[in-house]
């Protein structure tokens, strides 16, 4: 079971598991401070934006264009904005660190 580092909105760093096989969305929904997941996990909405630490990037895979097209739209995007719905956990991302990013 992957073990995921959180740090919430708040900056409080927690940490959540996940199966592998399911997407980050998911635990982060379910967290007190979580994503809101608007949309489910269809790439539509962007609520699900977190910041994924810079040592992980190369571990993921490329984003989506569609997911490029969900966060060209946001103010707060960064080079490391990705949308959770798009990254299934799995025994090799083990410890990935993500940062909740500001609603928008």
């Amino acid at each position: 079971m992957p073990t995921v580092r959180v740090i919430d909105r708040d900056g409080v760093e927690q940490e959540v598991t996940a199966s592998s096989g399911v997407v980050l969305m998911e635990p982060l929904r379910d967290m007190e401070n979580g994503v809101a997941a608007i949309c489910g996990g269809m790439c539509s909405c962007a609520t699900c934006h977190v910041y994924v630490d810079e040592e992980w990037l190369a571990k993921l895979p490329a984003p989506m264009s569609d997911e490029g097209d969900m966060l060209g739209d946001l103010t707060s995007r960064r080079d490391n904005s990705r949308l959770s719905c798009q990254i299934v956990l799995n025994d090799a991302l083990c410890g990935l660190k993500v940062q909740i990013a500001p609603e928008e």
